[in-house]
């Protein structure tokens, strides 16, 4: 009681585009109010209401965003329920602030202090027990719900965060190795079985690399695969995961900026071919995401910045300013709501279109960050919105490459509408697709070249 629970609900459901489904609310619409329900029938015959009500919304089929009351899961069919059907997230509230909420209330067992002090021990163990998850805001329920755990200091736990008890493939590039590979195998202990390098950057992302690291494990399907390091690192190791045995589990421990707004989250992975970037990859969510931002005190000033672009890119989509983990619970929750890239989560590509042309271009000794930044200058131009913001934080500089090149890698980069080819452009309302001529198109990527 007085968590919270039905403003966080309404907030996290309006995020991830669901239905939301308040417990109490039904109950009394339906029968009358609560305090009545419980003076008439007693807190057992209220329980079976609510436990009849719980069920019905939960046998609905489309995904939902419930609110509980604060005893139902003091009831052991409800918490069976729950097991079986829904992603149970405990919102986490001090003692006293829960009471200050809801003292002098109609609430029937919030009538007395001392009283709402043992209520709130004697659950305290129930709701541990029952929830999948435990968050403290909106942001914290969306990225529980993702499988996304950020955590200063959370590397030395990856022993415990690795779900499962079978074997671990730790896969990193030789540099991260270098700076964190000894704590995440003393995390990992005697779960690992094996460790693998890949290179740096845009070159891990090779068919090459890719069919060693399918050649190297010796995984069964019990097995996880962690991959720590940056987005490139994620991306072979989460698509070698997607494949390898038809799939198996993976773990993601983004090291930059890049992978812990955006590259880790959300299942996509993908290699490059030479005619682009990405064009070879699958949906493999991983079974968790870790987010320590203290990974971030070892990366070099140029690699912050390829990190920076994405979390402006991030801030133009919200409407907002955004830290790392806002940024996560942001990406996360566009992927929830479209898991398979079908609708809105192409939205999470402004600029890309344009900035994987230049990547490609520049056969991938373009870093990324760069190339994002280029690529929002193009969006929001087409847009008619204002360049400065892009401009005074991530400064973008043309790049000397093949026109031709560019263009090319970019007809393939994105599917298109007869002649027209298909943007991601910001509105004053937020993002939108639209098809812009050809024409158009080219002239705003030639100005990125110099």
């Amino acid at each position: 009681m007085g968590a919270g629970k039905s403003t966080l609900g309404r907030e996290v459901a309006q995020r991830l585009g669901r239905r939301f489904i308040d417990i109490d609310q039904v109950i009394e619409q339906k029968d009358g109010p609560i305090p009545a329900l419980f003076e008439q029938l007693g807190e057992e015959g209220f329980r079976e209401i609510e436990e009849a009500e719980v069920g019905e919304s939960l046998f609905q089929k489309e995904p939902l965003v419930i609110s509980l009351g604060g005893g139902a899961v003091t009831v052991p069919a409800i918490r069976d329920a729950l097991a079986r059907d829904a992603f149970t997230v405990l919102i986490d509230i001090e003692l006293g602030l829960a009471w200050e909420r809801v003292r002098g209330t109609a609430r029937p067992l919030a009538q007395d202090e001392a009283s709402f002090r043992r209520l709130y021990a004697e659950r305290q163990p129930i709701y541990r027990e029952a929830a999948d998850a435990v968050a403290r805001d909106a942001d914290g329920v969306v990225l529980a719900a993702g499988g996304v755990h950020h955590e200063l200091g959370a590397l030395d736990r990856l022993g415990e965060l690795v779900p499962g008890d079978g074997p671990v493939a730790l896969v990193a590039d030789a540099t991260v190795m270098g700076i964190y590979g000894t704590r995440a195998q003393e995390a990992l202990g005697r779960r690992l079985v094996s460790t693998h390098d890949v290179p740096a950057g845009e070159e891990a992302k090779s068919i090459g690399i890719l069919q060693r690291l399918w050649s190297e494990l010796r995984l069964d399907r019990s097995g996880t695969i962690v991959a720590l390091g940056g987005g490139c690192t994620t991306d072979v190791a989460g698509f070698a995961a997607a494949t390898y045995l038809r799939g198996v589990p993976w773990v993601a421990v983004p090291s930059t900026l890049v992978g812990q707004v955006d590259a880790a989250i959300g299942g996509k992975s993908a290699i490059n071919i030479p005619e682009g970037k990405n064009l070879v990859g699958a949906f493999h969510w991983p079974r968790l995401v870790v987010i320590d931002e203290l990974l971030l005190e070892t990366l070099p000033e140029r690699e912050r910045r390829q990190g920076e672009a994405e979390l402006v890119k991030t801030e133009l989509l919200a409407g907002w300013e955004l830290d790392v983990r806002g940024a996560a619970a942001y990406k996360t929750a566009v992927c929830l709501r479209d898991p398979q890239e079908r609708g809105v989560r192409a939205y999470l590509n402004l600029g890309h279109t344009f900035g994987h042309a230049l990547e490609a271009a520049a056969d991938f000794d373009l870093p990324h960050g760069e190339a994002v930044a280029l690529g929002l200058l193009a969006a929001l131009r087409l847009s008619g919105r204002d360049t400065g913001e892009v401009e005074r934080r991530l400064d973008p500089k043309p790049v000397a490459v093949d026109p031709d090149r560019a263009w090319e890698a970019l007809l393939r980069d994105k599917k298109r509408s007869g002649d027209a080819i298909n943007l991601v452009l910001l509105g004053e309302d937020g993002p939108y697709v639209e098809a812009r001529p050809p024409a158009e198109v080219r002239r705003e990527l030639e100005r990125l070249i110099a």
